[in-house]
């Protein structure tokens, strides 16, 4: 197994034993960590593996950090909306 692999599955690994915890932040400080650190990692492993692999640890990382995924689109969503008043 490669490192680029191995370090992917160690993301996805610590990701979902810390949601297992309560948190008051709700693990948003948490969250902000494994974006900073999974992005990077996401990036090395389609270099190393291809598109392929890439996807399909992209999408496990976006079902493991839904909410930031889904507060990203509502605001940009938001955004994008047409001015009224």
């Amino acid at each position: 197994m490669s490192a680029p692999i191995l370090m992917a599955l160690i993301w996805l690994i610590a990701a979902n034993v810390a949601a297992m915890f309560p948190s008051r932040d709700h693990h948003w400080r948490f969250a902000y960590v494994m974006i900073a650190i999974g992005i990077p990692l996401l990036g090395w492993l389609t270099w190393q593996q291809g598109p392929i692999v890439g996807l399909l640890f992209l999408a496990a990382g976006a079902s493991v950090l839904r909410w930031p995924l889904i507060y990203l689109m509502r605001w940009l969503r938001g955004a994008k909306g047409p001015k009224s008043s």
